[in-house]
């Protein structure tokens, strides 16, 4: 099939939508198509629809009797009656009356499948009795495609004790662009201003159209384009953490999860953290971060060595960007008191989003983009760990730990350590000192003669620390320009 013309990337993703669409006609095809608000799901499966024919079904937030009126409206077009309507007086029967009109080779796409399940719960039970007739030769063969932004519910369907467990032969999950596919997408040359923005709105695709396309013409006037647009009250972008949080409906109490958020925004990076901060016990706090999980809002970031102590972290980098500088000052940027406000919160807006977010970065270049050459092989896993230096009396932490192997051995071999600062400061000696120090702290748990110290640095680096690391072959060092181009 042919890709839709100003698709960027997604190849994998319509590669897989094809080929559910255009496999033989054996017996029922389920798919199931999720990913968060603006990743482009829409897009790409309108597109499938019109190279197959098939029959796409875009929800709403309606009511049950509204919602079959749709459907009976789009087999009567597909029908070629005019103006008029197939009566279903259930789901049953508009399930029926789908399979019938498409038949075995035409899809048939449910988008915004959540907005059903609110008003229909036995959506999913139905589908399952068709599919089940369908498998049995009782029924016509179908290819079925559901779709939805609420991850939780999305990705709850196929799991469990639910109806569709062990039905969908695709689970498709459009993510985000990394940040090195944002640049491209963005068409942003200059590392720094990449960055920055990657900073304020991630990989999300559809935040290009909602900002007009718009980029700051350089690092220098960032703080314009945000004033234009992700700080300007009349922007869509200002409210944009609001319409996040409502499309999944397990977040029902929202001043709770925005408190949770915040609290994550601010450094309180452990469940105990968070609950001393909002006054709740500990385990009272376990569902809603469950739910945050679930939905892709933030992530659990497991210690390598220390897997029962993760550190809690915002996913999305709108929504660590917001919680951190937008919404504790909301009032002032309401009051369009932009700029005395961005002035204020510079040391928050680098040490809460640029640090936090350079190590990510830091972790997924090693992971995808370093060379076996710079890393001396292929990691199997990439994260970071915590020591505590009795001799020192403090703990040392690895931004950044790559292992090859198996991480379960009885010493692993770690093929690199580094250290990212994100700030406006040169690295210095004093950082190849503690990776040499966390190194030898490391090598009582795990093999490490032959790890190499990885100096993150967006600032780059002095020069005493750069003419050391033109002697040792142990030292490699990664400023902006080599995260987004090198290896």
């Amino acid at each position: 099939m042919d890709r839709p013309v100003g698709l960027y990337d997604r190849d994998r993703e319509w590669a897989d939508l094809a080929r559910f669409v255009t496999a033989p006609n054996d017996g029922p095809r389920l798919g199931v198509v999720y990913g968060r608000r603006r990743q482009g799901k829409s897009y790409l499966l309108r597109a499938i629809a019109a190279q197959s024919d098939g029959l796409h079904y875009q929800a709403l937030e309606e009511e049950r009797a509204p919602a079959l009126s749709r459907i009976g409206r789009l087999v009567a077009n597909d029908a070629g009656i005019t103006g008029g309507s197939v009566v279903y007086e259930d789901w049953s029967a508009a399930v029926r009356g789908l399979i019938d009109r498409a038949g075995a080779r035409r899809p048939i796409i449910l988008d915004e499948f959540p907005y059903l399940l609110a008003q229909s719960a036995e959506l999913p039970s139905v589908i399952q009795a068709a599919f089940d007739d369908s498998r049995s030769g009782q029924a016509p063969s179908f290819k079925l495609l559901l779709c939805g932004s609420a991850l939780s519910v999305m990705s709850d369907l196929p799991s469990g004790q639910k109806a569709l467990r062990g039905r969908a032969i695709l689970d498709l999950a459009l993510r985000p662009f990394d940040f090195r596919q944002a640049a491209e997408f963005w068409g942003i040359t200059d590392p720094e201003t990449a960055f920055l923005v990657h900073a304020v709105v991630g990989g999300t695709p559809g935040y290009r159209a909602l900002l007009d396309g718009q980029t700051p013409s350089g690092a220098g006037n960032f703080f314009e384009w945000l004033s234009a647009t992700v700080l300007n009250p009349s922007h869509a972008m200002f409210r944009e953490a609001d319409y996040l949080l409502t499309e999944d409906p397990a977040i029902s109490r929202r001043a709770l999860y925005q408190s949770v958020l915040a609290a994550i925004a601010e450094g309180h990076s452990t469940r105990s953290a968070v609950g001393r901060l909002l006054r709740r016990d500990d385990s009272a706090l376990r569902h809603p971060l469950l739910v945050l999980e679930r939905a892709g809002f933030i992530r659990r970031d497991e210690d390598l060595w220390l897997a029962k102590r993760p550190l809690l972290r915002i996913d999305d980098p709108y929504l660590r960007f917001y919680f951190a500088v937008v919404r504790p000052n909301i009032a002032r940027f309401e009051a369009l008191e932009t700029a005395e406000v961005w002035s204020e919160v510079q040391s928050t807006f680098v040490s809460n989003v640029l640090g936090p977010h350079f190590e990510q970065l830091a972790r997924v270049w090693t992971e995808r983009f370093a060379s076996p050459v710079t890393l001396g092989g292929r990691p199997s896993r990439v994260g970071f760990t915590q020591l505590n230096d009795a001799l020192a009396r403090s703990r040392v932490e690895l931004d950044v730990v790559a292992i090859a192997g198996n991480l379960n051995a009885k010493r692993p071999r770690v093929l690199a350590i580094g250290e990212a600062r994100g700030g406006a400061a040169l690295s210095t000696v004093a950082d190849l000192r503690k990776l040499e120090r966390g190194r030898a702290l490391l090598g009582e748990r795990a093999e490490v003669s032959r790890a190499k110290l990885l100096l993150f640095s967006r600032a780059g680096f002095d020069r005493e620390l750069t003419g050391i690391a033109a002697t040792r072959r142990d030292v490699e060092l990664v400023d902006l320009v080599r995260l987004y181009a090198g290896e």
